[in-house]
């Protein structure tokens, strides 16, 4: 039930206006748990039911891109959406071994990962924005990096908190089933 319940946190985010210096952002500088859920479903998710996220996130980029921002939707947003089924194959590593440092090396990668290809996938794509070169390149990753940060920072934190909730609810049970059992003993 969390890995879906993740996905439709995630899902719900993105559709968050913020207020931003240009006003046109659906959320803070990129500070969302796309990464995380998609994470946490792979690792924690049915095998079998793997595409739901998948679908779920390329329809809501299908809706925010013609919808809301009134683009049309280009051969870059099928990179970003390789990238969702990569994150979800990834995820599927931490099923048997989800320790601290390996659901924070997946959440780096995750970061690491979007702001490589996504940047490339734009320089690529684009040409009226950068020119066809080295230079463009570096220009295309350097506009980026503003985002990075807080790609980063989101990747971290909501991972770790989602790969933490079931750890957390875990020790709440015991604890209740501790205090219970004490209350009944007296």
């Amino acid at each position: 039930m969390l890995p879906y319940l993740f996905v439709l946190l995630a899902i719900a985010v993105r559709f968050l206006p913020f207020a931003g210096p240009l006003n046109v952002l659906p959320h803070a500088w990129h500070f969302t748990p796309v990464a995380a859920s998609l994470l946490f479903f792979g690792a924690r998710g049915s095998r079998r039911r793997m595409w739901i996220p998948l679908v779920l996130f390329i329809a809501t980029d299908i809706i925010l891109t013609r919808y809301i921002y009134a683009y049309t939707i280009y051969w870059d947003q099928f990179v970003t959406w390789a990238w969702y089924a990569a994150i979800l194959w990834l995820g599927t590593n931490l099923r048997e071994k989800s320790g601290p440092v390996r659901v924070v090396a997946a959440a780096l990668t995750s970061s690491i990962s979007f702001f490589l290809i996504s940047n490339f996938a734009a320089w690529a794509a684009w040409s009226q924005m950068y020119p066809r070169s080295f230079n463009g390149l570096m220009m295309s990753y350097a506009a980026g990096l503003p985002f990075f940060r807080g790609t980063v920072e989101s990747d971290l934190f909501f991972s770790v908190a989602m790969f933490g909730t079931p750890v957390f609810l875990h020790a709440l049970s015991g604890w209740f089933h501790k205090s219970a059992n004490t209350a009944a003993a007296a």
